[in-house]
């Protein structure tokens, strides 16, 4: 991640970067994020953690055996939403009151 700071990236990609730490670990990395995030750099973060998710992202991309089922503002969605859509490939929900989770087409979902 320094490395990528350095070289002035403008997009930085991270899979998966709080899995094995603790929390103080975890929110440094967070903390990281959001400041990479304020300086204009993208930050694309793969991962299953939602609470982590929801607490840097400002859009979501929700795949599904490998397949994009919906992607928008992280505001469209709450953790049980994205749940059904990891794992049934549909939302179960009622829609929140921002508007429903669109899918990569466009589609209601």
């Amino acid at each position: 991640m320094a490395k990528a700071v350095l070289l002035d990236a403008r997009l930085v990609i991270m899979d998966e970067p709080t899995a094995a730490l603790g929390v103080s670990q975890t929110e440094l990395v967070l903390e990281l994020i959001s400041n990479l995030a304020s300086r204009g750099i993208a930050v694309l973060v793969v991962s299953h953690n939602l609470a982590d998710v929801f607490r840097v992202a400002d859009r979501l991309a929700v795949l599904y055996l490998g397949k994009l089922v919906s992607s928008g503002p992280a505001s469209d969605y709450d953790t049980a939403s994205a749940v059904d859509l990891i794992t049934t490939g549909q939302s179960l929900r009622t829609p929140s009151p921002a508007g429903p989770a669109r899918s990569h087409d466009g589609q209601e979902g």
